[in-house]
């Protein structure tokens, strides 16, 4: 009788088992394949550095029609689950079935790159609707450029006028804007040189045309030639600096430029900017230069939220609409500002009683009524053009390269790139003063080994 309850209680033991490992095994399963369906992930980074953004998001999810997006490495690039370019392009497709990707090794299938015109392991290429896009790097920011730009069509092509002092884009140096050229062509545009001294015109293939600065006056013809283009449709930068008067730095006036601006409706002013914000201090900065920390509604600013910009030598610009123009303030100073008419003098006096007070609007955006439906001109008036410059612009504390992109992405009507960047990781120091770091170097060498000796003679004399 013993025997038989026995068998019976091991035979019931052994169908408990047999059941639980079949129901763990399809739990398994069907994890494996949800998993394998369904690829979700959860970003915990305070900044959602691991994240598509919401504009790409919103980009990929709205697609009509189907994009194929093709990269183009060694194998062992995309075949290592770790590997941060896999990572990034799954997220893309994950978001939309009409997003397909492909991966083509150059070595293994040749012909298949050498038909797609690839010369250089870690390329992608977007394709749409009979138009293609490299994008110029592999990061969101670049491979969503190229995106937008393949279901658009064409080419953005920014030229910028160079002969009268304004800054280099072929300069490297800290004065020089050659940041400025590589960021546009990080993000799929192409830049090109215009003298208008030499002959005065805008060739319609330029997208945005670039006025980084002049330092000498402009001829009328070439002015015209500017606000021809422009009324006739196109799409304008002018950075001004104010007309300063110092030893090595004599800065023309450029009345017919600044009369054109004027026309319009955007006015630069013959004066310098001076921020008593104590902001600056924090970084160093005298009061020559403007820090920015609030933002008008317009597109370009929108998104721009308490992302500091810094604008060395800045004038101000007086922001109304005109007879064919509506113009939009984009940001301006705080209260503690004051404008100074004294443009030959290092030394600037605070209570100088011909000092302007602020606030002042120091950058504004316009849109000329061109009278042809959907082929409105655009300018954007900004009273500096250091801020554009190599010392500045690459600076990590500030976003001055992201208004600049967000100020070409605007011009060439690319509204949908408008603050896409690539996110960085959070640098987060631990701030401690000197009693905290006291407290935790006598906690560590002190406090622990006796709590620990503690411990020891506490059970030493329990048990004895």
């Amino acid at each position: 009788m013993n025997t038989t309850w026995m068998k019976t209680r091991q035979t019931k033991y052994s169908l408990y088992a047999i059941v639980y490992t079949a129901i763990v095994i399809a739990v398994l399963a069907m994890a494996n394949f949800l998993a394998q369906r369904y690829n979700k992930s959860y970003d915990s980074t305070t900044n959602k550095q691991f994240s598509l953004s919401d504009q790409t998001v919103k980009v990929v999810k709205g697609l009509q029609q189907d994009v194929n997006f093709t990269y183009y490495d060694k194998t062992s690039a995309f075949t290592d689950p770790r590997g941060n370019v896999r990572d990034l392009l799954d997220r893309y497709s994950n978001l939309s079935s009409k997003l397909h990707l492909n991966y083509v090794d150059p070595d293994k299938k040749p012909q298949l790159a050498k038909a797609a015109g690839i010369r250089s392991y870690g390329t992608l290429t977007i394709e749409a609707a009979g138009r293609k896009q490299e994008a110029k790097g592999v990061t969101e920011e670049e491979v969503t450029g190229a995106l937008v730009r393949t279901l658009k069509g064409g080419e953005r092509n920014v030229c910028v006028v160079q002969g009268s002092g304004e800054n280099d884009l072929a300069e490297s140096g800290p004065q020089g804007a050659s940041g400025a050229k590589d960021l546009l062509e990080r993000n799929n545009y192409k830049t090109q040189t215009l003298n208008l001294l030499r002959k005065p015109e805008v060739p319609k293939e330029c997208t945005v045309l670039l006025v980084p600065g002049p330092k000498q006056e402009y001829l009328d013809a070439a002015v015209n030639a500017i606000k021809a283009y422009v009324e006739g449709g196109g799409r304008a930068l002018f950075a001004l600096d104010p007309p300063l008067k110092l030893k090595g730095e004599d800065i023309a006036e450029n009345l017919s430029l600044v009369n054109m601006l004027s026309g319009w409706g955007a006015t630069a002013e013959k004066d310098l900017v001076i921020d008593l914000n104590p902001l600056g201090q924090v970084f160093g900065f005298s009061a020559a230069v403007v820090l920015i920390q609030k933002y008008e509604s317009h597109p370009i600013v929108r998104e721009m939220r308490q992302s500091p910009t810094a604008f060395p030598l800045v004038r101000s610009i007086t922001a109304k609409n005109g007879d064919k123009t509506t113009v939009e303030k984009l940001f301006g100073t705080t209260e503690e500002a004051f404008a100074t008419a004294n443009l030959a003098s290092p030394e600037v006096k605070q209570d100088d009683k011909n000092n302007k007070k602020g606030p002042f609007t120091i950058a504004a955006a316009g849109t000329y009524n061109s009278g042809q439906a959907g082929n409105n001109g655009r300018f954007i008036v900004v009273g500096s053009s250091s801020w554009m410059q190599n010392n500045i612009l690459g600076v990590r504390n500030f976003a001055n390269r992201d208004l600049y992109l967000n100020m070409m992405n605007w011009l060439s009507s690319d509204e949908d790139l408008i603050s896409i960047r690539p996110k960085e990781p959070e640098n987060r120091p631990l701030m401690m003063s000197g009693r905290q770091m006291r407290v935790v170097l006598y906690s560590s060498l002190l406090g622990l080994p006796l709590i620990v000796l503690a411990a020891g003679l506490s059970v030493w004399w329990r048990r004895r």
